[in-house]
């Protein structure tokens, strides 16, 4: 599966933590991360990481074009929830494409927990037969090529 993770910078700490708890789970899967938290975590847990650009820098919007071109299966995005925090409109646009695609988001820590655990007894399974990039998908090209 393909995870993308993105935190606040008042989160990070908190997703690098979930990451540390959860690395086992996280390591049998592809993860592209904003490149300051893709940072933290790879230091933190030696997992694999794509690093995007910042997510100032437009690594939301990467990671918004990719759930747009339904090749990311799960969103983890620790944001930031502070009373006055701006919602600003790729945060918007990246909820509203998870919704559109039916891509599993989490926002905070419980559900990001659910959502692991879930992925990893198998209850998302049906996202590699409906994300195109998937290792289901790409195999069956494959094998359909040599026939």
């Amino acid at each position: 599966m393909e995870i993308a993770i993105i935190a606040h910078d008042l989160k990070k700490e908190l997703m690098t933590q979930f990451c540390i708890a959860y690395c086992g789970i996280l390591s049998k899967h592809n993860l592209c991360a904003t490149n300051i938290t893709a940072k933290y975590i790879s230091e933190a847990t030696g997992l694999e990481i794509e690093k995007l650009l910042s997510g100032v820098q437009g690594g939301k919007q990467q990671i918004a074009s990719r759930i747009a071109c339904n090749e990311i299966d799960v969103l983890l995005y620790f944001k930031d929830t502070r009373p006055n925090a701006e919602v600003d409109d790729v945060e918007t646009e990246l909820l509203r494409l998870c919704d559109l695609y039916n891509v599993p988001v989490a926002t905070n820590i419980a559900t990001a927990e659910v959502i692991v655990t879930a992925l990893d007894r198998g209850d998302l399974d049906w996202r590699e037969i409906y994300n195109p990039r998937s290792g289901y998908n790409l195999k069956l090209r494959a094998s359909n090529r040599k026939d």
